[in-house]
């Protein structure tokens, strides 16, 4: 029962709730007040979100006073005609967390007894809402049909919280709604056909989800619009047609798998984001008579050809980022840039040809990006002109197998899979459930650098500008930057012994703390062959850009060098306590060994940060699936099994086959703790990844560890089920 409110007793209980008496002291109108039914509402629903800080200020207020309130910070209520109609509230609980399964999760969710189902009954009592803000509050579960019981709503904002499943079809009958904002979620259910049944939609943002398939052909019916955010999410195929979209202003469709030719965009966009994903083409002539357009983004993707001379002059373009395509052909001697052109990256394509002049690097009015390429300036990044004629190579052939190249130099293939593993381990204890996780996808971060580049930092701020619904609860990681040789040495004490943590092919490690107070692991690495200072900075920048919750954090670099000759290189990444994943497969560390569901959870990581590494344009390789059976396998033997070599393995695998075989084999703490169909799913992936032939995608590998997972847990929770079925009769 919730307490009294100051200056206010309980009258009785009647149909419209409990009816609140006025202490004779007040002197208020009935008028002024908010109705008591209402007033009983909003504390029904401060005792579901489990009473959150910005709804303390509710505890020293009558009632009469919550629609007078002075818009506390993170907390607004806004009354008409008595009744409430915007209620916002941003809460404390993390906008993203790096695995989630649909359960609660201690400190992050709200609890275990939540109920959005009951959560959203009592919501849908204030009916004269028009605006709902409801931010990392931590809410849970599948969004229930009956939120469109708020026929009055015109915007609705629930990022930062844990909603999945799909986006219910109820909600179409939400005809004014205007603003539609679930960012920072985890629906994985397809971006909804009916949406053109909200035909006064003007923001769509539902970025940072898993939502999959194909963009809507209902979205080019919409023509409300004014900004479309669906960056960081799983779609693919084709982008149908939005040149219908007269009002449309931003689209933002970075960090998916969208793989069809540009299509036409409407006249009025002032802001394109399309990098990261797999479009392929030409860019559309049309592009160059995009009047209003601020910013264009179509980098890391396959787009061919010469771009049109117009986007350089298009009267308000400002950032122009077409790098790491395959982009050809020389640009015209006399191009015209724009007045408003501050950036333009063409680095890593294969365009040939002079540097018209105002793109001239020596300009102060404009920043130009050129490297990799084949132009005939006199600068040491470019590459030589036959370089860029044999087009058949591809991107794949060019600009990925540099960053290839760079990765064996700097990571090498045994310190990528020993840092994914010590990731996945280390979001493995942040958990406390056995389902499968699902992926967070985090923007790749803009590199604010203080080197020769001279990127702004306000350029950089613009070149990202999305609506101020889609900024709400973005957390990123700190941006990466360049480091001081100076700044290592005084984070690891001159590299003294006590802060090294091990010797690896390519180097030593050594632990750090940074003037902030930050914990990082420095590599020092050992060069195997030489690098241009400028030619190396290029590679890592594209490098730093790979992010995803299962992979270690680039978060800088240090050279120790002049411009003739490398003398030390240093890569700074986040710092991961916990060990590798082999040192928690037996007991002879002293770590926790851990079981059959907690295996399947760390290797689940790992094929995702893979996939994710596959997906961005890093080439399908074969001996990436190879590589990956066997850490499979060794999750199944064992260390101490494992350690007898490849040999003895792939000859022993075939007695997995049998029963006697597998308790010969497989670690007796797998066997105790798995179920058999859990088991035999992923024994069988494992053979098939180490097969010499037709092994399968990584795609297909990640598809049969997440069922090897779920099957494991509904075996887990039945025995759970049974166990305390067994305890309640004997107790």
């Amino acid at each position: 029962m919730e307490k009294d409110l100051p200056g206010f007793f309980y009258a009785g209980n009647h149909k419209g709730g409990l009816s609140v008496g006025k202490a004779i002291s007040t002197g208020c109108q009935a008028a002024d007040l908010l109705r008591s039914y209402e007033t009983q509402v909003l504390l029904q629903l401060r005792k579901h979100l489990e009473y959150p800080m910005p709804l303390t200020v509710w505890e020293n207020n009558s009632a009469a006073d919550l629609c007078s309130l002075s818009s506390p910070p993170h907390m607004t209520i806004t009354c008409a005609n008595d009744s409430v109609t915007e209620l916002r509230i941003t809460g404390e609980k993390p906008a993203k967390v790096s695995d989630f399964n649909g359960f609660a999760i201690p400190n992050q969710t709200l609890s275990q007894s939540f109920s959005i189902d009951s959560f959203v009954t009592t919501l849908t009592r204030l009916s004269s809402l028009k605006v709902i803000s409801l931010v990392s509050l931590g809410i849970w579960g599948p969004l229930p049909d009956k939120i469109h019981r708020l026929y009055s709503l015109e915007a609705l904002d629930m990022s930062s919280n844990f909603l999945f499943g799909s986006i219910p079809s109820e909600m179409s009958r939400l005809v004014k709604l205007q603003t539609l904002t679930f960012d920072e979620n985890f629906f994985n259910d397809t971006v909804p056909q009916w949406l053109d049944s909200l035909t006064n939609l003007t923001i769509l943002s539902l970025k940072n989800n898993r939502l999959k398939g194909q963009v809507p052909s209902a979205l080019s019916r919409i023509t409300s619009l004014t900004e479309v955010v669906l960056s960081h999410n799983l779609l693919s195929g084709k982008l149908p047609d939005l040149s219908d979209l007269s009002n449309l202003q931003l689209l933002d469709l970075r960090e998916n798998n969208l793989d069809s030719e540009l299509p036409p965009l409407p006249k009025g966009l002032a802001n394109i984001f399309l990098s990261n994903n797999s479009f392929s083409g030409s860019i559309p002539e049309q592009f160059g008579k995009l009047n209003q357009l601020q910013h264009l983004d179509l980098s890391d993707n396959y787009i061919t050809g010469t771009p049109p001379a117009l986007l350089f002059s298009l009267p308000n373009i400002s950032y122009l980022n077409l790098s790491s395509n395959t982009l050809s052909g020389s640009l015209p001697e006399h191009l015209n840039c724009g007045d408003a052109l501050s950036l333009v990256d063409l680095s890593d394509n294969r365009l040939t040809g002079q540097l018209p002049n105002c793109l001239d690097t020596a300009a102060d009015s404009i920043i130009v990006n050129i490297g990799g390429n084949c132009f005939t300036v006199d600068v040491r990044n470019q590459h030589p002109s036959a370089y860029c004629k044999d087009k058949d190579k591809g991107k794949t052939r060019s600009t990925v197998k540099e960053i290839a190249i760079l990765a064996g130099v700097i990571v090498g293939v045994v310190v990528i899979v020993v840092i994914l593993l010590v990731v996945g381990l280390l979001f493995f204890f942040k958990r406390h459930h056995k389902q499968q996780t699902l992926i967070q996808h985090i923007a790749p971060k803009v590199k604010q650098d203080n080197t020769s580049s001279g990127i702004s930092s306000e350029v950089l701020a613009n070149a990202r500008i999305i609506s101020q619904a889609a900024k709400m609860g973005n957390q990123s990681t700190p941006p990466y930057r360049v480091f001081s040789v100076e700044e290592l040495e005084e984070a690891t004490k001159n590299f003294d012994e006590s802060t090294f943590l091990g010797e690896g092919s390519i180097g030593k490690v050594y632990k750090g703390r940074l003037e902030n107070g930050t914990f990082v692991a420095i590599r020092s690495l050992a060069l195997l062959r030489k690098y241009s200072i400028r030619n190396l900075r290029l590679r890592l920048d594209l490098l730093s850009k790979l992010r995803h919750p299962h992979l270690v954090g680039v978060l800088g670099h240090c050279i120790d060098g002049d411009d003739s000759t490398i003398h030390r290189l240093f890569l700074v990444q986040e710092f991961v306590p916990n060990g590798n994943f082999r040192s928690h497969l037996s007991d002879i560390s002293g770590e926790k060994v851990l079981k059959w569901s907690e295996r399947l959870s760390v290797v689940i990581g790992v094929a995702k940060a893979v996939h994710f590494l596959h997906t961005r344009h890093v080439e399908k390789l074969k001996d990436d699936v190879y590589n990956f059976g066997f850490i499979l396998l060794e999750s199944l033997v064992g260390p101490i099994v494992s350690g007898k070599g490849e040999s003895f393995l792939l000859n022993e695998m075939t007695s997995f086959s049998s029963e006697d075989g597998r308790k010969k084999m497989v670690d007796p703490i797998v066997l105790s703790s798995s179920s058999q169909e859990s088991l035999s799913i992923v024994i069988s992936i494992t053979n098939k990844c180490i097969s010499h032939e037709d092994r399968p995608s990584f795609e297909d590998v990640l598809w049969n560890l997440q069922y090897a997972a779920q099957v494991q847990a509904t075996f887990d929770a039945d025995d759970q089920k049974s166990d305390t079925a067994s305890r309640q009769s004997f107790g």
